[in-house]
């Protein structure tokens, strides 16, 4: 994925300053040394002398505090920065680094917090470093997002002292930053370089002794038993005076629309993310294979509005487009729109493409209207119609009733579940591609769904 360098955040620097009014504290060693001072309360019942020793050892205390403190680096002279090893992506745990430099000449020890959306991370996020005199120290933590979207980075809280332990200061680095959760780019990554490399490595074997596989013009060579004789190239035939045949590829450069469904019903869990989570994990891989292939992408994402919209085009710019608008869309607590999809797609593609329709049915008597929508697509473009399964009902029906309750309830599940068939039967009956995939299976049934419809020319 040659995108995943750029989508790295870049690293964010800059110079503490102090925190609060008085940016200094007591160290715990001094208020250990405080409390050892206190011997001297009680001989002094007897004998005030005692009394004056105690003062003068506080008045020692606070001398050696003054001196720690004074020696301590301030904090102008601390710069701390934030890198990041790679993307945030959703699920996928990845490091970042704190790196906190000195001009001190003093050798520190430091606690550093880092704030943390709660998004990314269930606990507080820092540690201890020790920094010789100028010097740099680092540290680590991992996060893990739960959400898609955009989030923003904190400050960075750093609290230290010397090897005395006397004295400490505080201060704070506003190294606040923006930052973006892509969808699961771990899982995008296996379907490029694993799924669509040996699926096209075995389509191009079969296509080497196929003709008339696709549209795309890919060459010349001698008649076959068993090619059509559409294909003979009488040109070259007449130039070599021996039956020359055209080889055809599966078609390049078409076009390829993602329409996903932002509404109520993609908001449903499957696992530990959502249907809409699950379908984007989905859209990105499968953009990436049509990109790779030679396709031009467009994305339509739509709740009760539009939520993203980009043209069909080419090229790791388009991808990019792709990824950063992907990552925004977000689950609606309303029906989506499915009408105004098929009204903007009907006006922004006007030559025959193939639309990726990724959605939910909702349970009702009526025709869904994503049915009917989808139904109106189809005189101009090849629709694959990708509805997302209910684990919890295939699971349910897979268990045998054990009482009348749950009879009632298997029966109203297996009504549901037909249902839902007799739905995607009735589109694939109008020319349509439809089918039920679930969730943690999108991914690759998707991508497996597309390579057929390249590998048999169906567009």
């Amino acid at each position: 994925m040659n995108e995943l360098p750029r989508l790295v955040p870049p690293r964010c620097a800059c110079r503490a300053s102090g925190l609060g009014r008085w940016p200094g504290a007591f160290g715990p060693r001094f208020f250990l040394a405080l409390v050892a001072g206190l011997v001297w309360l009680g001989p002094a019942w007897w004998d005030s002398r005692f009394g004056f020793i105690m003062v003068a050892w506080d008045a020692l205390l606070l001398v050696l505090w003054w001196i720690d403190w004074s020696h301590l680096p301030r904090p102008a002279q601390l710069t701390v920065a934030r890198a990041w090893s790679e993307p945030a992506s959703l699920g996928a745990a990845s490091t970042v680094q704190l790196e906190v430099q000195s001009e001190g000449h003093t050798e520190i020890s430091l606690r550093v917090e880092d704030e943390v959306p709660a998004s990314l991370r269930d606990r507080q996020a820092g540690g201890d470093m020790v920094i010789p005199g100028r010097g740099t120290g680092r540290l680590a933590y991992d996060i893990l997002p739960k959400e898609r979207g955009d989030v923003r980075m904190g400050r960075v809280f750093v609290r230290y002292g010397s090897r005395l332990q006397f004295a400490e200061r505080r201060a704070v680095a506003d190294v606040m930053q923006p930052l973006r959760v892509y969808p699961n780019l771990a899982e995008a990554r296996k379907l490029r370089f694993y799924l669509l490399r040996s699926r096209q490595i075995e389509l191009e074997k079969r296509l080497q002794h196929r003709v008339g596989g696709g549209r795309d013009f890919e060459g010349l060579r001698e008649y076959r038993d068993g090619d059509e004789l559409r294909d003979i190239c009488w040109t070259a035939t007449a130039r070599r005076a021996k039956l020359v045949t055209k080889v055809y590829r599966p078609e390049r450069s078409q076009s390829v629309w993602l329409v996903m469904d932002a509404g109520r019903l993609m908001r449903a869990r499957a696992g530990a993310f959502t249907k809409l989570d699950h379908a984007v994990t989905a859209a990105l891989g499968l953009a990436q294979v049509a990109t790779a292939g030679g396709d031009a992408v467009g994305l339509l994402a739509y709740g009760r509005q539009v939520q993203a919209q980009i043209p069909a085009a080419r090229g790791p710019g388009q991808l990019r487009n792709i990824f950063d608008q992907l990552a925004l869309v977000h689950g609606e607590g309303l029906e989506a729109d499915h009408a105004r999809a098929a009204d903007i797609l009907l006006r922004s593609q006007r030559r025959r493409c193939l639309v990726v329709w990724l959605t939910d049915l909702a349970e009702t008597a009526a025709t869904p209207e994503v049915i009917e929508s989808a139904g109106r697509l189809l005189p101009r473009h090849l629709v694959l119609f990708v509805a997302l399964g209910q684990p919890d009902l295939e699971s349910f029906l897979a268990r045998r009733p054990d009482t009348a309750r749950d009879m009632y309830r298997a029966v109203a599940g297996m009504e549901l579940a037909q249902r839902r068939e007799v739905l995607l039967r009735q589109l694939h009956e109008q020319g349509a591609l439809a089918l039920e995939i679930m969730p943690g299976q999108l991914a690759t049934g998707l991508v497996n769904q597309y390579l057929r419809i390249k590998e048999e020319s169906l567009l």
